[in-house]
């Protein structure tokens, strides 16, 4: 998608992407940390996979707040 058609995130998208940044960075470290302390394999394995998970979506979130970066005001209002 194209700058020219996007639209200015509001305050209260921000908020709820910057929660969701935050969230995923906790999951990844209850996962990792859970993960690194069990002994059972296929536990590790899954907690892993959410591990991998959660970046995935923490990058998508991170992208798409960069993406809307040069629409965002220069200044709170």
């Amino acid at each position: 998608m194209q700058n020219q058609a996007m639209q200015a995130l509001s305050p209260k998208e921000l908020n709820y992407i910057a929660d969701s940044i935050t969230n995923e960075e906790l999951l990844i470290k209850q996962c990792a940390a859970t993960a690194s302390i069990t002994h059972n394999p296929q536990i590790q394995q899954a907690l892993n996979h959410y591990v991998r998970s959660h970046e995935q979506h923490l990058n998508t979130l991170v992208n798409a707040l960069q993406q809307h970066q040069s629409l965002a005001p220069a200044q709170v209002q």
